[in-house]
């Protein structure tokens, strides 16, 4: 692409014209004819490595600070982050102007759920639906790992580009506070904002100073898009929007919704838990949802409310909710006998109380937890976890997670010290597909049994190295090999 078109996206012209054949950030990837953007991070500033990138080929630089390049083009501009962010989409030829929406979500939890499940009404619509977030940039069961739930503003527009290519009218985004702060999004029109809660997270260190720059940042998102889909009942929702610009629609399980959940309750079927309520207001339908948990409840309504906005149908909605399923959040596995099977990305103590209290509901027969402990880690999360699961789970299954460095029998006996402050009852099995392999072969018709720590991961890191492992291909082995 010319640099003179690409810098119109920033109204700057250039001094010489260019053909430029990539963007980049890092000048380790500078290549010939490339353009380098200097941005300051955390840790490090592009713009000590101008020079370094010009002499690998970059025809063009673009800073906020004068800089030494020789023979590369200089271009200041006020901001380098806002300025890779325009540049980015430009340079992938804008894919959210041209038939690609883009939906973004915010919130402190919650987003992955109601992204998935936004994602499982539109496909249910018909629509091939991509999604950017922590579990990656994923279209159908594809998967490219990210390193941030949003990544860098080039990463974005890549994949967007890529979403598009591949025939997908929608691309769901779980959009950060840190993402927001940092610009990774910005100048990129969301067909919707949807903003799911409000708690205390991030704060400190390079994320954000305190709750109000927090709440600002997420806050910015619906400045970037023409409805906002917000909870009503979120005690932040009116300062969240003091300064918004979109038209605003709310949901909520109180009265001041235009869409409304009543009368919650558990559904109970073979092989899943999942939650069912009545939708009231706008529309009137009852949501039967394939994910457990009351607080799933209001992720299912903020993903119709959301859907309600962009035309979709009811039955869509219906169908979509039913059958999502979302990677690693207590996602159930098939099997062939009468109890549940689930896999949950569960790593800590806060996490894994919450799961279990929230499976507790379901009355099981027996609530059965496997689980590690991540090595190189604090030694208290351990111990937590163990207390944990020794309080809420009627057995708890002790077994490895990511050692990394660490002797995984080590990190066992730290989790016991947590469980013996408990009457908890537990068995030990070192070797994590063993353990599984144990769980499958004495499981009871109405047992709940859980696998948490790894949810959405598919290797297990021993000593630097990170072996291939994902527990629904480990379950499927063990269930074929006891059925041959």
């Amino acid at each position: 692409m010319l640099l003179s078109k690409l810098l119109t996206s920033l109204d700057l012209s250039c001094r010489e014209e260019a053909e430029i054949t990539d963007i980049v950030y890092d000048s380790r990837q500078a290549k010939p004819g490339c353009l380098f953007v200097c941005i300051k991070g955390a840790a490090l500033d592009g713009h000590r490595f101008a020079a370094q990138a010009a002499a690998a080929g970059a025809v063009a630089i673009v800073a906020q600070e004068p800089v030494e390049a020789p023979g590369a083009q200089v271009v200041l501009v006020p901001d380098a982050k806002k300025a890779l962010s325009l540049l980015s989409a430009a340079f992938f030829g804008h894919p959210a102007r041209h038939g690609l929406k883009v939906i973004g979500i915010t919130g402190t939890k919650g987003k992955t759920t109601t992204a998935y499940m936004i994602r499982s009404i539109l496909e249910a619509a018909g629509y091939k639906t991509g999604i950017i977030g922590t579990v990656g940039a994923a279209v159908g069961e594809e998967a490219v790992p990210l390193p941030n739930t949003t990544p860098i503003s080039y990463e974005v527009q890549k994949h967007l580009r890529r979403m598009a290519d591949m025939g997908c009218r929608y691309v769901v985004m779980e959009v950060s506070s840190v993402g927001l702060k940092d610009s990774r999004v910005y100048g990129l029109p969301f067909a919707a904002g949807v903003f799911t809660n409000f708690s205390e997270d991030h704060i400190g260190g390079v994320e954000h100073k305190d709750m109000e720059e927090y709440l600002a940042c997420k806050a910015m998102l619906f400045s970037m898009c023409p409805v906002g889909v917000v909870n009503a009942d979120d005690p932040s929702v009116e300062k969240l929007l003091a300064h918004s610009t979109c038209r605003v629609y709310r949901y909520g399980m109180g009265a001041a919704g235009d869409l409304r959940g009543e009368n919650c309750r558990h559904l109970n079927l073979p092989g899943l838990l999942g939650v069912a309520f009545t939708v009231a207001g706008d529309l009137s339908f009852t949501a039967q949802v394939g994910v457990p948990g009351r607080f799933n409840a209001y992720n299912a309504l903020a993903a119709i409310a959301c859907c309600h906005q962009l035309g979709i149908p009811v039955e869509a909605m219906k169908q979509g909710l039913f059958s999502v399923r979302v990677k690693g959040r207590v996602e159930p596995v098939p099997v062939p006998g009468n109890y549940t099977l689930l896999l949950d990305y569960a790593h800590n103590a806060v996490s894994m109380e919450s799961l279990l209290t929230t499976l507790r509901e379901y009355k099981p027969r027996r609530l059965i937890c496997l689980f590690g402990a991540g090595g190189n880690r604090p030694k208290v999360r351990r111990y937590e976890m163990g207390e944990a699961s020794g309080r809420l789970a009627d057995l708890s299954v002790i077994t490895a997670d990511n050692s990394r460095f660490e002797n995984v029998l080590d990190i066992i006996e730290d989790i016991k010290v947590g469980m013996k402050k408990t009457e908890g009852q537990y068995i030990e099995i070192p070797d994590r597909r063993e353990a599984i392999r144990w769980c499958l072969e004495h499981a009871q018709e109405g047992d709940v049994i859980v696998l948490a720590g790894k949810g959405h991961e598919d290797y297990q890191e021993i000593e630097g190295v990170k072996y291939p492992f994902d527990e629904r291909v480990v379950i499927r082995e063990l269930l074929d090999s006891a059925n041959p």
